[in-house]
């Protein structure tokens, strides 16, 4: 009877809201999930219309975007039944019809989704929750209100728990100690996870928990992690985002969020086919729990279509089975390869630690050098001849590292190979491109596709390009061995109407 009261009151708090969104926004469009549609036309009057609004700028073509609709529509709703007292509503841009709006708000990529606050004069900021209804919801609900829930009874407790699959309980003899102050920092630190605080010793008596104590509450693995380390606010983010994960996860477009975005930079994979290797899971995941805070343990399914791209990174097919990689992602990428046969807890744990500790050497993929490798303008290399090629002192070397799948760098291609044609003979330059998903090199951090470096002669200093995608923009990069980033007016112009100038990010392809 409850619940059907529950649903009752939560349909006419939506009904209310889009009655009232009907009354309000005048000629601004509201779809059925409650999210309103701006145009160039009724943007201002869209974001005015509440005290805080959430925009997101997509394309209809981005499969990103795609995956991100029903989690939007989900958390409009979830808005409207459990916040009917937030000012706060969602709202969508198409980009590629309101390209100057978008253009207007630095949208780069997409989705691209910023935040408004009624009469702020910083503009917008941008958000940096994840990308499911639970997560906006909880950063939206942070970001407006208190960064901690203060809890009074054990329903608000159960209340608080029920709809997440984890929550951070601060339980302190006061909420005004300087314990639970630095527990507050934290929670108005992390956006997307949720903090509840409480002061009352029948919750500590309810839950077994000592005063002062930081409980982390899931549904998964241990439900209940208690923090027994001193209150010092980078200490206890380091607990609450090593409690964030299961002890394994495996990589999906949902879950890269969770593995990317945490505080761990470390990173463990096991490529398997799931479906045979239940007994290595079991021993990886005894690894897990040993390292348990130091790297994020993941496993990819080598079956599954869908990881072919991770795969293709790592240089792997399916038919080279069962393999083991870690990667550190704290200052740039690396990657190390693990040569072992026998998939224990032992030999996952060693050979993670040891990377840790900083005793395996980086593994640098290579193909072979092809033979007709220098038979055109644009250069092909590979790990095995790069040195040989860009650090030659008696030339300037300008190298495109570049990805397969990367639409920009397919944008590029036919630009790229006229900027080849101009120097083919050329006596002290050279246009070269790598494919950098199959060849890796130490002398430069690639962070997106393409990527360009020029690699000056006698000193072989490396110069990052960041000018314009135009011909006429490189040429004077590499004439002006690297001193101009960018053509005169009518190039700059040029350049600020190309579509994508960014590079493609690494880890948002993986």
């Amino acid at each position: 009877m409850k619940m059907t009261s529950m649903k009752a009151s939560n349909s006419v708090a939506i009904m209310a809201a889009f009655l009232l969104a009907g009354i309000v926004m005048g000629e601004v469009e509201v779809n059925k999930d409650g999210v309103l549609v701006l145009t160039t036309d009724t943007f201002q009057e869209g974001i005015a219309s509440a005290d805080f609004v959430l925009v997101e700028f997509y394309a209809p073509w981005c499969g990103h975007c795609k995956a991100l609709a029903p989690e939007y529509a989900k958390a409009a709703q979830s808005l409207m039944a459990d916040h009917p007292d937030l000012s706060v509503k969602l709202a969508m841009v198409d980009a590629t019809v309101e390209s100057s709006l978008a253009k207007d708000h630095g949208v780069r990529g997409y989705p691209t989704l910023k935040f408004f606050k009624k009469d702020s004069s910083s503009g917008p900021s941008d958000y940096s929750g994840g990308r499911k209804a639970a997560d906006i919801v909880n950063w939206i609900v942070k970001k407006t209100g208190p960064p901690a829930t203060v809890l009074t009874s054990s329903d608000d407790l159960k209340s608080f728990m029920e709809k997440d699959e984890l929550v951070v309980v601060g339980f302190f003899e006061k909420t005004d100690s300087a314990d639970a102050k630095v527990f507050l920092s934290l929670a108005s630190s992390m956006d997307d996870v949720k903090f509840g605080i409480t002061a009352e010793a029948s919750l500590r008596d309810e839950h077994k928990v000592a005063k002062d104590k930081v409980v982390v509450f899931r549904k998964f693995d241990e439900p209940v992690l208690t923090y027994d380390g001193e209150m010092k606010e980078a200490d206890l983010k380091e607990f609450v985002a090593g409690s964030r994960l299961p002890y394994i996860i495996e990589f999906s477009d949902e879950n890269a969020p969770k593995i990317f975005g945490g505080a761990i930079k470390s990173h463990a994979l096991f490529f398997c086919k799931v479906e045979d290797s239940e007994a290595q899971l079991a021993e990886f995941k005894k690894a897990a729990i040993k390292l348990k805070g130091k790297a994020v343990f993941v496993y990819l399914d080598t079956a599954k279509q869908s990881n072919a791209r991770v795969m293709e990174f790592f240089s792997l097919k399916p038919e080279d089975g069962t393999q083991f990689r870690v990667i550190k992602m704290d200052k740039e990428m690396q990657k190390f390869k693990a040569d072992i046969t026998e998939f224990t807890e032992e030999s996952f744990a060693t050979f993670v630690q040891d990377v840790l500790d900083g005793k395996v050497q980086r593994h640098l993929m290579t193909e072979d050098v092809p033979e007709d490798w220098d038979k055109e303008p644009v250069k092909v290399l590979v790990g095995k001849n790069f040195e040989e090629v860009a650090m030659d002192k008696s030339k300037d070397v300008l190298v495109e590292f570049y990805a397969p799948w990367c639409g920009h760098c397919k944008a590029l291609a036919p630009i790229y190979d006229e900027l080849g044609a101009y120097f083919k003979d050329s006596a002290d330059v050279v246009i070269a491109k790598i494919d950098a998903t199959k060849n890796e090199v130490s002398l430069v951090d690639v962070q997106g596709f393409p990527t360009l470096y020029l690699f000056k002669k006698d000193d072989n200093k490396a110069v990052q390009y960041n000018g314009g995608r135009t011909l006429e923009a490189m040429k004077k990069f590499v004439e002006s061995k690297g001193e101009v980033q960018k053509d005169d007016e009518e190039d700059a112009e040029e350049e600020e109407e190309e579509e994508g100038e960014e590079a493609e990010p690494v880890k948002d392809e993986l």
